[in-house]
C-alpha cells in the first residue's frame, strides 16, 4: 500500500495535484479529517488489491489539522506504510492574484485582508512543510508543468504511458462520439465486392492480406504511424494521457478491422504508448 498525503498553502495546486494523482490511478480523498486517515489506509490495505495507492488532500478547513495530521504521519509511518507528503506553496503576490481571479476569500481571512490570511496559513503550515518530502513551488509552473512534476514523482512507467484505443467503425453506422481522430479507409478497395472475402472480416488472413496488399495502404500505415508517433509525444508532454483513433470504412469489417489490428501492432512497438484494439460493429450485419 502506498500513501501520499497533499498538503500546502491554498490555492498553490492542491486541486490540480489531486486531479492528477486520480489519472495516474490513486485513491484520492479530499478533506478527510485526520483522525480518520489511518481508518481510510486501514480499509485501503484490507480491500485485497482493489486499492494500492491512497492520497490524502489536507487543507486548513480541518480545524487544528497541523498536529493532528502531524501526529498520523508518524503513527502510519510506524505501521510500516511510510506516507509521502507533498506540499504545495507559491508566492505571495502569485496566491493573491489566484484569489482575486476567482473571487474568493481566504479561509482564515476572517475579517481581515486576503494577505493577513496567506500570512496565517503559511505560518500555521511551517512544521508540515519542514516535514515534507517532496515541495513545490508552483509560482512560475502552468497546469501542465505542474502535472509533469506530479507524474516524475508520484507514476510509474504504466501510469505515465498514453493510453490509446485504435477503434474500429463503420460510416454507416455513424462516428464515434469519442474519437479524438478520425480516418477514412474508403479509399481503399472493398473486399466485400470479392465473392470469397465478403463474409469473412479483417481479423482473418486473406482479408487483411489482401486490404494491406493494395496500392496506398503500407504507405498509409507508415506515415499515419509517423504523424501518431508526434501526436503521442506532443499529448503526453500537455498531460492528455488517452488517445482514441477511429478508423473508419463503410461497414466496419473489413477494411478498417485490417488496418486498426495492423496499426495496433505498430504502435504497440512504441515506448510511451499502451494500446489496445476495439472493433465497434464487428459482427452488426
Amino acid at each position: 500500500m502506498e500513501v501520499a498525503v497533499v498538503t500546502g498553502l491554498s490555492g498553490a495546486g492542491r486541486s490540480t495535484a489531486a486531479k492528477c494523482l486520480e489519472d495516474l490511478g490513486w485513491f484520492v480523498v479530499d478533506n478527510l479529517p485526520p483522525e480518520l486517515i489511518s481508518t481510510m489506509v486501514e480499509l485501503g490495505a484490507q480491500a485485497r488489491g482493489a486499492v494500492t495507492k491512497v492520497a490524502v488532500v489536507m487543507d486548513v478547513r480541518s480545524r487544528a489539522f497541523t498536529d493532528d495530521l502531524a501526529a498520523i504521519i508518524k503513527d502510519l509511518d510506524a505501521r510500516g506504510y511510510k506516507p509521502r507528503v507533498l506540499f504545495l506553496e507559491a508566492t505571495e503576490d502569485v496566491l493573491v492574484r489566484r484569489f482575486e481571479a476567482v473571487r474568493r476569500g481566504h479561509p482564515l481571512q476572517g475579517d481581515g485582508r486576503l494577505i493577513d490570511g496567506i500570512k496565517a496559513e503559511r505560518d500555521l503550515l511551517t512544521p508540515l512543510r519542514e516535514e515534507a518530502d517532496l515541495i513545490l513551488d508552483t509560482s512560475t509552473l502552468s497546469v501542465h508543468q505542474l502535472r509533469a512534476k506530479i507524474e516524475d514523482a508520484f507514476g510509474s512507467d504504466a501510469t505515465a504511458s498514453t493510453r490509446v484505443t485504435v477503434l474500429s467503425f463503420g460510416y454507416k453506422y455513424g462516428i464515434p462520439m469519442d474519437a479524438d481522430l478520425v480516418m477514412d479507409l474508403r479509399f481503399l478497395p472493398n473486399p466485400f465486392w470479392i465473392p470469397e472475402l465478403k463474409d469473412l472480416t479483417g481479423k482473418d488472413a486473406d482479408v487483411r492480406n489482401y486490404v494491406l496488399s493494395q496500392e496506398g495502404a503500407e504507405e498509409f500505415l507508415d506515415r499515419y504511424h509517423e504523424l501518431l508517433r508526434l501526436i503521442g509525444a506532443g499529448y503526453r508532454r500537455e498531460g492528455k494521457r488517452y488517445l482514441t483513433l477511429a478508423i473508419g470504412c463503410t461497414g466496419g469489417k473489413h477494411r478498417s478491422v485490417a488496418i486498426s489490428e495492423e496499426l495496433a501492432r505498430r504502435l504497440s512497438d512504441e515506448d510511451g504508448m499502451a494500446v489496445k484494439v476495439v472493433h465497434r460493429d464487428l459482427g452488426r450485419e
